[in-house]
């Protein structure tokens, strides 16, 4: 378009960033004035928003409706006892380390799986989570089906209860940090666009020369790496694994899809809040039993039905207020930002 460029615009830029940072840094202090019960719950928030962001980049940009992301949590999670537990590692880099394997992981599990669409792939994916739960169940490397125990003495290197619960929050903080700046970088960027353009019309992004497979791929391993993360930090912050709960659909996929719902599907800020509701929800009923998920799934129907774009769409339809700001508007060259 001759004589026009794209530029990127917000009314609250400026506010925003000094917003976050003041936020940021409340949060790493966390430890200095919450007790442990509260920064258990905190890194277990965290994680879920990580798997929160990455799902919704997943879905809500690529399209790729995976259910079985429970494969790479798993995975994570017991890497991290391979790593720290039994090898010694240093904490940190096992944490890096395991995303590094689940997204090598996904290498082949991508390969098989983008050989389907739609309703197949979400199948396979689920299948494929299921094999993984299987074979974690069968070696006894892995302690079968009883799982493994992170070691007393290795636990100890890490500080006493306290110390422990701080630097499991820090380094699940790190993670959720990390997902929600690459998912917000990758959107601004080239790649960003071209999955927007994926959202909006799919056949038309690949007939302007967009590389559908290569960009699905692309976020298929980011979000596998950030999965396998997150599973290492919360089931390190448990001190023990089993396959049940590495890979169960419930906890790590089914509850984050909840989120991404809620939230909002397509907006980054949609995973944060529909995070709070989640676990605003998941205390006010812990006592209702097993009402407690038809509960969410009453819930989940009435927001796809009243607030289809979620709780953070109707907020932007009425103010328009973005944290992590995407809209693009066409200028004339040469003019200055409005």
């Amino acid at each position: 378009m001759s004589g026009y460029s794209i530029t990127r615009i917000s009314r609250y830029h400026y506010a925003v960033g000094p917003a976050l940072l003041l936020v940021l840094a409340a949060l790493i202090a966390l430890p200095g004035f919450a007790d442990k019960a509260t920064l258990r719950l905190a890194t277990e928030m965290a994680g879920y928003m990580a798997l929160a962001i990455m799902w919704n980049l997943l879905a809500g940009y690529a399209g790729v409706m995976s259910i079985g992301q429970q494969a790479f949590v798993g995975a994570g999670g017991y890497a991290i006892f391979m790593l720290a537990g039994s090898a010694g590692l240093p904490l940190i880099p096992s944490v890096v380390a395991a995303g590094v394997i689940a997204a090598a992981l996904a290498i082949p599990v991508g390969y098989i799986l983008f050989r389907l669409n739609g309703a197949y792939f979400a199948i396979g994916s689920w299948v494929i989570a299921e094999i993984f739960l299987l074979i974690t169940a069968q070696s006894d490397r892995l302690g079968a089906g009883s799982g493994l125990s992170f070691p007393t003495a290795v636990a100890k290197t890490f500080g006493k209860s306290d110390e422990r619960a701080a630097l499991f929050w820090w380094i699940a903080l790190a993670v959720a940090v990390v997902a929600i700046a690459t998912a917000y970088l990758w959107l601004r960027s080239s790649r960003g666009l071209a999955l927007t353009a994926m959202r909006d019309d799919e056949s038309a992004a690949a007939g302007l020369g967009v590389d559908v497979v290569r960009n699905k791929f692309a976020v298929f391993l980011l979000a596998a790496a950030i999965a396998g993360m997150v599973g290492a930090v919360l089931f390190l912050g448990k001190l023990r694994i089993s396959p049940t709960s590495a890979y169960d659909i419930n906890e790590w996929t089914a509850s984050i899809i909840f989120i991404v719902v809620i939230g909002g599907i397509g907006r980054l800020e949609g995973a944060i809040i529909g995070t709070l509701v989640f676990f605003g929800l998941r205390s006010y009923l812990a006592d209702f039993g097993s009402y407690y998920l038809m509960a969410l799934g009453v819930i989940a129907i009435v927001m796809m039905l009243k607030m289809p774009k979620g709780l953070w769409g109707f907020v932007y339809d009425r103010t328009g207020i973005e944290i992590f700001p995407m809209r693009r508007n066409i200028v004339r060259s040469g003019e200055g930002r409005p």
